[in-house]
């Protein structure tokens, strides 16, 4: 078990919930790994908890889809598949292309001003291969959008899927080839923000998020591939 993540503790939550977000944020971030064993005395020491919150933050891991429960193992962190990743960007797609067409009419210029440094910040992390910066600047890149579109409702889902999204940009931006696309893409997206062009503006988004699932699916195959010849 990865021993990276700790509980970080907040006295507005009640401390099942606070572990819970812990453990959530840990499978996210890939520190707890797709097929690894959630052990409740483990976990609870790793975490200075007893078991009754981490067996309760197991419970609400396992709603989200995050966790299932194997019999005669116990749980485990939920493997990434191709069939969730589909459902989820199928969603992401509507809703993007939603708000990159409200952005068109209600982003002001110092959000723009935000869009390009964000854009620029992406390229930059490319440059470097950072891939924490990488997944910050790209998150941040959509969020300006999400926040330009006058619409809470709209940024509430859109935020609340970004966090399922997590774990599948992280697969996307390990892949180096893919960097240059991205970067044209957000270049693409930006403009056409610009210009006010909700036509292309959305066509871009679409075509986006369509090669970011091309690209994870073929990732998560080939790692299916590696798994079969071990």
């Amino acid at each position: 078990m990865n021993d990276n993540f700790h509980v970080d503790m907040n006295e507005y939550l009640p401390l099942r919930d606070v572990v819970f977000h812990t453990l959530r944020n840990a499978i996210l971030k890939g520190e707890l790994k797709p097929g690894e064993r959630l052990m409740e005395i483990q976990l609870a020491q790793r975490l200075g908890v007893s078991r009754t919150p981490v067996r309760e933050a197991i419970r609400k891991l396992e709603l989200e889809g995050l966790a299932i429960m194997i019999p005669r193992r116990g749980a485990i962190v939920a493997e990434i598949t191709i069939q969730d990743l589909e459902d989820v960007l199928e969603v992401r797609e509507a809703l993007e292309e939603l708000a990159v067409q409200k952005a068109c009419d209600y982003m002001t210029d110092e959000q723009l001003k935000e869009l390009k440094k964000a854009a620029d910040d992406f390229k930059r992390a490319a440059e470097e291969a950072d891939l924490m910066a990488l997944v910050e600047t790209d998150m941040r890149f959509h969020e300006t959008i999400y926040q330009s579109t006058n619409n809470r409702r709209l940024q509430q889902t859109l935020t609340n899927l970004r966090e399922q999204m997590y774990r599948y940009r992280m697969e996307y931006l390990k892949d180096k080839r893919a960097y240059k696309t991205l970067i044209e893409e957000h270049n693409t997206i930006r403009r056409a923000i610009r210009k006010k062009d909700k036509g292309k503006s959305g066509n871009a988004m679409r075509e986006h998020i369509k090669n970011q699932k091309l690209a994870i699916i073929r990732s998560l195959k080939m790692q299916e591939k590696e798994k079969g010849a071990e």
